[in-house]
């Protein structure tokens, strides 16, 4: 099919609107469904759609189809674009999923499927290094943010007592655990939505399509860290003290370094990169704060966001698709060539710097309106900042990607002439700006959704109301002060400023440094435990072994009553002989001295049932080892007489305290295991259903055949592979070993 597939993977995020339109009579409407899957461990599948969930699947579902259509021109007829449609459709159903999720266990998968799905989707093009680089990369740091918020799930359920997301939030819990899993949870939302100091992934991940920049990077998966703490700031922010600090922090840090570094980029998808960063800061900032009128600014952005940065990025590509190139040095002119573009660009640009009349303009007023309301102004001053950063990398967008540039000053211009796209190429961008331009002068069209998102996850939100007009205040005396600060700084972009910026560390550098000494360790810790010996092997297994459920054997361990030492004399007399022939088998240097002893340890446990009143234990004891004794005399013909002697201290003591931990912790096991029963035994079941059911009188006979087939059938299976491997042996040892002739060397005629 070709790219026309893409027409048809539209189905699917569109899908989701006719759903939406057809379950919700209202944006504030609850729908609630609940299967029961796993409930063992909590794990059912429960989703539940409100206000927040309806406006993020709005974005879903509909950037979705819009990024659908615009694949449909961006890409030629190439191969794979079948798996490339269908991991889109994939993500959407996760990202979807995430929304919606109302069991934590459930949202984990569908957070993790979408690390996943990016990580397909930006290497795609897996022959190119940067794509398979970049895509590895989001992976590592997504999904360990994930396998950290797995951890805080766990604590903060444990804690609450529900998996459940809407029951956790009603009566969250406020233990010292909770609070762990909080944090941990955070730390998930932190590299998801890529805020500092885990902003580094997100620029790496633009070597993938332009299509999977426009839908994950900017206007969905790196929302699933905003939507998270959406959910849990309005409950969190007053409950824990170090929420708001480390939110505001993280969230101002990203929007400053993300707006700074965009300011240093060549390539357009990296410059929108790096301010995606930027904004998503400010939207944590915004969100973190878990203030009613911030909440509702918040989501605003969400909204705004989603919106204008889509459509830079569709634009970006389709520079990229008709130049071959997003380096703003080759470009030259492209305003001329393409003014439709150039048109929709300016109009997101100036959305994403909040000139008056768009739906930035409203979604940012609302955001300062919200900060100079509550008088937090330090905070203030770092959103001001941020947003000046915000006009000047927009500038510098336009400039570099449509402007006409002096003779000569062009590295390396495209060879090809540079056409117009075809409407049907830009008819997405376009939708999306007609809706910037509707929703900012009549921002009725979006309030609804807005409100009811942020009413879903604070009552008090949703009184508020988007409004084009604030009148003459503070906050947009704040918006003029940023667009005027930031096309000066565009004209005069401080190079000293930036040359002392860039003695700082990279965060790409600690990762790498990072990932370099994981592998090293990774390697040292192979090599020893790899190393080929199977006494390592043996020992690091029995040490695990002993470590972790054998800590617990000791915080658990109960008193040990009813246990009679002995019966009779004769079983005292046989356990001291069994235990005689364990340490004999210690001491013994020949291993053929201590096959004999391990032998004997084997024939007294079988007298030891004979006494107890139990002959076939004792058969088939009997038969194990007599099997197993063969076994190991015909095999220690091939091995040294006697033992290794172990000249190094520390091997010897690191074997005998693994030796002798793992006997303590089976002798205890067992002794707890046998004190432990609460149920009743079976013996009295099995007396009464033997005859009955299994039509025999010799009870054991009919555990053995009827209760228990199964395992009598294993029991034989196994008896019969030791057998062949006795067979085996014994015909190897009879077959004459054959003699090696000489090679034949023709002498030559002189000698």
């Amino acid at each position: 099919m070709g790219r026309r597939v893409f027409l048809i993977g539209a189905v699917a995020p569109a899908a989701i609107l006719v759903w939406l339109i057809v379950a919700i009579s209202r944006p504030d409407a609850v729908v609630v469904e609940r299967i029961s899957w796993l409930p063992a461990l909590g794990l059912d599948l429960e989703f539940r759609l409100d206000g927040l969930g309806t406006l993020m699947s709005v974005l879903i579902g509909g950037i979705g189809v819009l990024v659908f259509v615009y694949a449909w021109r961006y890409f030629g007829d190439r191969e794979g674009l079948g798996r490339f449609s269908a991991f889109l459709v994939v993500f959407a159903a996760s990202m979807f999923g995430i929304v919606v999720a109302d069991n934590l266990l459930l949202l984990f998968i569908f957070w993790e499927a979408t690390s996943v799905m990016s990580y397909l989707l930006i290497g795609f093009d897996d022959e190119s290094a940067a794509a398979r680089t970049g895509a590895l990369q989001a992976l590592l740091v997504t999904a360990s943010g994930g396998l950290a918020m797995l951890g805080g799930i766990v604590l903060l359920a444990q804690s609450g007592g529900t998996f459940t997301l809407s029951d956790l939030l009603a009566e969250p819990p406020t233990t010292n655990l909770a609070m762990v899993g909080l944090a941990l949870v955070l730390l998930g939302a932190f590299t998801k939505s890529a805020q500092f100091p885990f902003h580094f992934w997100l620029p790496g991940a633009m070597s993938a399509p332009t299509p999977v920049s426009a839908y994950l990077h900017s206007a969905t998966m790196v929302k699933a860290g905003i939507y998270l703490v959406v959910r849990l700031a309005p409950v969190y922010a007053g409950l824990a003290m170090w929420w708001r600090p480390t939110l505001v922090t993280v969230g101002l840090l990203t929007m400053l370094v993300g707006g700074w570094r965009a300011l240093a980029q060549y390539d357009l998808k990296l410059l929108l990169a790096q301010g995606t960063v930027s904004q998503l800061g400010f939207i944590m900032v915004l969100v973190g704060l878990g203030i009613p009128e911030a909440t509702f600014a918040g989501v605003a952005m969400i909204l705004a966001h989603a919106v204008f940065k889509a459509a830079l990025f569709m634009v970006a590509g389709i520079v990229d698709h008709q130049a071959h190139s997003r380096d703003m040095r080759r470009l030259d002119g492209l305003a001329k060539v393409m003014p439709a573009t150039f048109a929709l660009a300016v109009i997101a640009v100036a959305s994403m710097a909040g000139i008056p009349g768009l739906l930035g303009f409203v979604s940012k007023e609302a955001a300062l309106e919200s900060l100079v309301h509550d008088r937090l102004w330090l905070v203030s001053g770092g959103v001001v900042l941020g947003s000046v950063l915000t006009v000047a990398y927009g500038l510098r967008f336009l400039r570099g990607g449509f402007s006409t540039r002096p003779e000569g000053t062009v590295e390396s211009p495209p060879a090809h002439e540079v056409t117009s796209p075809r409407f049907s190429f830009i008819v997405a961008p376009l939708a999306l700006v007609v809706f910037t331009i509707v929703s900012g002068l009549a921002p009725g069209a979006a309030d609804g959704l807005v409100g009811a998102a942020a009413g879903a996850v604070d009552s008090e939100a949703s009184v508020y109301h988007l409004a084009a007009w604030h009148g003459l205040g503070l906050p947009l005396g704040l918006s003029l002060t940023a667009i005027v600060l930031g096309v000066v700084l565009w004209r005069r972009p401080l190079p000293r400023l930036r040359a002392l910026t860039r003695r700082a560390p990279e965060a790409t550098h600690v990762y790498t440094l990072t990932l370099t000494g994981v592998n090293r360790l990774a390697d040292r810790v192979t090599s020893f435990l790899q190393g080929g010996s199977l006494p390592v092997y043996l020992g690091v297994i029995m040490a695990v072994t002993v470590a972790a459920p054998g800590v617990l054997l000791i915080r658990h361990w109960l008193p040990i009553g009813g246990l009679v030492p002995a019966e009779s004399p004769v079983q005292a007399v046989t356990a001291a002989l069994v235990v005689l022939a364990a340490l004999a088998t210690i001491q013994a240097r020949r291993r053929l001295t201590a096959v004999l002893f391990l032998g004997a340890v084997g024939y007294g446990v079988a007298v030891l049932f004979v006494i107890q009143g139990a002959p076939d234990l004792a058969l088939t004891q009997l038969l194990i080892e007599t099997l197993v004794l063969t076994l190991f005399v015909l095999v220690l013909r091939v091995l040294p007489e006697r033992f290794e002697v172990i000249q190094s201290r520390i091997r010897r003591f690191a074997r005998i305290a693994i030796s002798v931990g793992m006997g303590l912790f089976a002798g205890g096991f067992a002794l707890m295991a046998a004190t432990g029963r609460k149920a009743g035994p079976l013996a009295g079941e099995y007396l009464r259903r033997a005859e009955p059911e299994g039509g025999g009188s010799n009870v054991v006979n009919v555990i053995l055949t009827d209760f228990r087939a199964l395992d009598t059938l294993g029991e034989i299976t196994v008896l019969a592979v030791v057998a062949m491997g006795v067979m085996a042996l014994l015909v190897e040892r009879r077959r004459p070993k054959a003699v090696e002739e000489p090679a034949h060397i023709e002498e030559s005629e002189e000698a």
